[in-house]
C-alpha cells in the first residue's frame, strides 16, 4: 500500500459548491415551473464560456462519429451542440440537436416538450447570472 497514492492531490470541491448555488439561483429564476428547470438542469451549461469547442465544432464533431457509427460518442456530441445552441438561443438547433441526440441514445430530453420556453428562461438566467 504504501506510495500508491503518493503525491495525488485531490481537487478541491469549490466547483461543486459553486454550481449548487448557480442551481439555486436558476430554481429561484423557474420558480415552482419544475418541468422547466428539470429540462434546463439536464441540458444546459452553467457557464458555457468554459466550453471549447463552438456550436458548429460540436456538431461536426457529432455528425463525424454518427457517419462513423459511433452512436454513443455522437449523442454526446449532439448533447453539447444542443447546450451551446442554449446559451446561443438558437431554439430550431436546439431541437435539432436534442432530438438527433435523443434518437442516437435512447435518452428522453424534457427540453424538447417546450423548448421556446426552456431557452428563453435560460437566455435570462444567463443575462442576470452569467459574469463576463
Amino acid at each position: 500500500m504504501s506510495g500508491l497514492f503518493k503525491g495525488k492531490k485531490t481537487e478541491p470541491k469549490k466547483p461543486l459548491v459553486q454550481q449548487v448555488r448557480q442551481l439555486s439561483d436558476l430554481q429561484q429564476l423557474v420558480g415552482n415551473d419544475k418541468e422547466t428547470y428539470d429540462a434546463l438542469a439536464e441540458t444546459m451549461f452553467l457557464n458555457p464560456k468554459n466550453i471549447d469547442p463552438s456550436m458548429k465544432q460540436a456538431a461536426d464533431n457529432a455528425k463525424k462519429a454518427q457517419d462513423d457509427g459511433d452512436r454513443a460518442k455522437a449523442g454526446m456530441w449532439y448533447h453539447v451542440a444542443g447546450g451551446l445552441a442554449i446559451y446561443e438561443g438558437n431554439v430550431k438547433k436546439v431541437i435539432e440537436y436534442y432530438g438527433v441526440a435523443e434518437k442516437l441514445i435512447g435518452r428522453h430530453y424534457a427540453i424538447l416538450k417546450n423548448p421556446e420556453k426552456a431557452v428563453a428562461v435560460a437566455q435570462e438566467y444567463y443575462k442576470k447570472f452569467l459574469t463576463d
